[in-house]
């Protein structure tokens, strides 16, 4: 990767090893669908995988594995709309493998959204030409993308051969350990050629149903006049190709563009897939006045989006603010405008690879405050996906024998939990159980997400009639997995898994789950004091409602109170927060020791099972659990929180627990240094520094060495963004009040941003000595803005300035 300007990704070369990551982190989306950034040539294999990606587009299909049947619902590889290669004079169709390279260089160009790719190749008869490539998948009208294609022949003259295809013959692929399971998801329906230079195909998928139609346009252009082409057909089941030819002479350039049209079954204000996609290529105009709308759109997302920081370092400041721009880049791909229209989730590995089957875990505590302060209206949209699953949690609750609302750990296409059963260990080669649905604190983020959201919006409409429904089934659900245990005199939760996920058993058991997991049972306490605050601030029509359509009364509040005060909180040693219930009776583990041996161990489930032996039996984590507590809530929320379950909460409670998870922490999650920077942003800020710069490479440098190739990590992406936007501005919501605290590590001198809060579009601007805030014109109501232990109302086009050093 060759330096360059800070909105461009530059790789210069071509490295056969290195290309399944480049095409990744090269995916062209619009929040409606994605295409991973393999070459329009190119075909699935070792070297390259061209994925493109519905958003919310699913399909289940079963396999026998290890004597069982298994289901397993995945994020569908749709027909491949890239292929666009050429030959010359009948000679071998153009593959880089195939032929000398003078010259590769490969840019994403993240300010216009823009992959453009550049090679100069020499043939087996001396013939050189120099390829350039653009491609773009528009983010203005999230049904478009477009290829241009520019061929130069520099010492020869000829014919050139053109193919331009839609290939649906294409299977999933792309996660080497998802091989052994059946992947063939599409069905063919209909291929045709409507025009002279257009193609179309239509597939659907064979489990659920989902019709998708892309058609596609081709035409040539030399000396700025359209070409008139003699074209030739081929089809088989599912793939349709155009043949052409076009006659060159030396120093020729001719010009090829290729504009597609995508769409859905389920897709709004159409009439049906097959006539939308033929409608819209019809109006669709030539590659540069889309490229003009999309470049437009993109201007529009980067005003809200970007944060501009100031460094120490210029050299090291350049790579940061590219690698911040790549992840926003990338987020804003995943969940854009467009989500709004859309019931889909966020994917953890975005729509850019089949990774976790593209499924929505808890990956929105990280992602959504970067969209609450600045497109709110796309987190409310994510929020409705849980909503329309509302009734699927339901059921998995009564099904598990508790009340309200049991959310899923992994979600798809219905609600229903798709978290397999079984996994396969890549080093043992062995196939295991899953226990990892145990994870019910998925339960408990949603509940987050939602209040969150409505703390910085103020959107009563949605607390009424979606919010407080949602929140009140899951306090619901968590009032009937509690168990009271009288002895203590206090609640207990048990079976369960915390964020960690390295422990699911006691060691030497059968049975999965842990006991009071302190993550869980602290939020829990928490869930359930914002459920009784819901009820002072409903109106009293809205509050009725709910209650009557849920027949919540006035004993469920009772116990609800109860059990926020007598939570169980489990502690060893000197104000320890154990992790879970026996903790402080597992082993050490020998980190030296495994480090010396492995080198990499941060896998350490996996090492262990392949030694035959379990994380469940050391104090060792993949990632934060305990430390999740200070990364969601301020010291002052803690504290409110601890006092009101009687426990004992001090000074040094937070430094004193960080320290000690910290040292026991393999970081096997990419969101690990994420949270682990984040906590230490006030006790320590150079390890804080160090920790988010190990965070920014997560998957720049695939540092979980070849994870990033099937998917990238979009909390982790958006996480590390969010270090930067509230984690060193201090930015805290709380009691309708947005609080700020500024702590810049030292290689920060200025950091300046836009966010909006309640109506207010408000210009942040933070150096080492100073913090102001500017309320830009709007017609809102003056919002409450606090600053250290000071309140000020902040309205309109009103200025405050903050000294932050003494």
């Amino acid at each position: 990767m060759t330096a360059t300007s800070t909105w461009v990704f530059r790789y210069d070369g071509f490295d056969p090893e290195k290309e399944g990551l480049r095409e990744a982190l090269c995916t062209l989306g619009n929040g409606y669908f994605a295409t991973r950034g393999a070459a329009a040539e190119s075909e699935a294999g070792k070297i390259h995988y061209p994925g493109t990606y519905l958003a919310g587009g699913y399909n289940r299909l079963k396999t026998e594995i290890a004597g069982r049947e298994i289901e397993n619902e995945d994020l569908v590889n749709m027909p491949n709309w890239l292929p666009l290669t050429f030959r010359i004079n009948d000679g071998e169709w153009f593959d880089v493998t195939a032929f000398e390279i003078l010259s590769y260089r490969q840019e994403l160009d993240m300010k216009r959204g823009l992959l453009h790719r550049t090679i100069r190749f020499q043939d087996g008869k001396d013939r050189i030409t120099t390829m350039e490539n653009r491609r773009l998948v528009h983010m203005d009208n999230p049904h478009y993308a477009a290829l241009e294609t520019i061929l130069t022949a520099e010492n020869w003259s000829g014919q050139i051969e053109v193919r331009s295809a839609l290939d649906g013959r294409v299977v999933n692929a792309g996660v080497e350990r998802y091989k052994a399971l059946n992947s063939r998801h599409l069905e063919p329906l209909e291929t045709d050629e409507p025009e002279e230079d257009t193609i179309f195909l239509e597939v659907r998928t064979n489990q659920s149903k989902l019709r998708v139609a892309q058609a596609a346009r081709t035409r040539a252009f030399k000396d700025g006049e359209a070409l008139v082409l003699n074209r030739t057909t081929a089809r088989e089941a599912g793939y349709i190709a155009q043949h052409f030819t076009i006659d060159v002479e030396v120093r020729d350039t001719v010009t090829i563009e290729k504009v597609i049209a995508l769409f859905a079954s389920g897709d709004r204000a159409i009439s049906n897939c097959n006539l939308a996609a033929r409608e819209a290529l019809t109006d669709a105009p030539r590659f540069g006045e889309l490229l003009e709308s999309h470049v437009l759109a993109w201007e529009h997302l980067w005003r809200r989006f970007k944060i501009n920081f100031d460094s120490s370092d210029p050299g090291k400041g350049e790579r940061t603010d590219r690698i911040i721009h790549l992840y926003m880049f990338h987020l804003l791909q995943t969940s854009s405008m467009h989500t709004k229209d859309l019931d889909v989730g966020v994917p953890s590995r975005g729509w850019h690879g089949e990774a976790y089957r593209g499924h929505i875990f808890w990956d929105e505590l990280y992602i959504f405050p970067l969209l609450n302060l600045r497109v709110p209206e796309v987190t409310r949209a994510l929020l409705m996906y849980r909503y329309r699953r509302l009734n699927a949690a339901r059921r998995a609750a009564k099904e598990a024998g508790f009340l309200g609302a049991m959310y899923p750990w992994q979600s798809g296409s219905s609600g229903r939990e798709e978290t397999q059963r079984l996994h396969l260990n890549p080093k043992s080669g062995r196939w295991l159980p899953d226990n990892s649905h145990l994870q019910r604190h998925i339960n408990v983020a949603i509940a987050y997400n939602l209040w969150q959201y409505y703390q910085v919006t103020r959107d009563m409409e949605f607390l009424g009639f979606f919010g407080a429904e949602m929140l009140f089934e899951i306090a619901r659900f968590w009032t009937s997995i509690t168990t009271y245990n009288e002895k203590l005199d206090r609640y207990e939760i048990l079976g369960v898994m915390g964020p960690d996920e390295y422990h699911d058993a006691y060691p030497d058991t059968e049975e999965p789950g842990l006991h009071n997991n302190a993550y869980t049972n602290v939020m829990v306490a928490w869930v359930l004091s914002r459920a009784l605050d819901l009820f002072d601030i409903l109106d009293e029509v809205s509050c009725k409602e709910v209650c009557e359509k849920i027949s919540l009364d006035e004993d469920e509040k009772a116990l609800w109170r109860q059990i926020s005060q007598k939570m169980k909180i489990p502690f060893h040693g000197d104000g320890i927060i154990s992790q879970f219930e026996g903790y402080d009776r597992l082993e050490e583990f020998d980190w030296d020791g495994y480090q010396k041996k492995y080198g990499d161990i941060q896998r350490l489930d996996r090492i262990l099972e392949a030694e035959n032996d379990t994380p469940n039996r050391y104090k060792l984590s993949k990632q934060a659990d305990v430390l999740m507590l200070f990364y969601l809530f301020s010291s002052e929320e803690l504290k409110e929180i601890f006092e009101k379950l009687n426990y004992p909460f001090e000074y040094q409670t937070i430094p004193k627990n960080v320290d000690y998870y910290l040292h026991r922490t393999s970081h096997g999650s990419t969101l690990s240094r994420v949270v682990h920077s984040w906590v230490l942003a006030r006790s320590n800020r150079a390890g804080s520094w160090e920790l988010f710069t190990k965070a920014l490479e997560s998957d720049v440098a695939d540092i979980q060495g070849g994870t990033t190739p099937e998917g990238i990590h979009l909390g982790a992406m958006a996480g590390t963004a969010d270090i930067l936007d509230r984690g060193y501005t201090g930015i805290v919501v709380r009691n309708d009040v947005l609080w700020f605290n500024p702590v810049l590590p030292g290689e920060i001198g200025r950091l300046h941003m836009h966010i909006h809060y309640r109506g207010h579009a408000l210009e942040i601007d933070i150096t080492q000595a100073r913090l102001q805030i500017k309320s830009l014109p709007c017609a809102a109501a003056p919002v409450k803005i606090g600053f250290r232990d000071r309140v000020f109302d902040l309205g309109m086009g009103q200025t405050e300035e903050f000294q932050l050093k003494p």
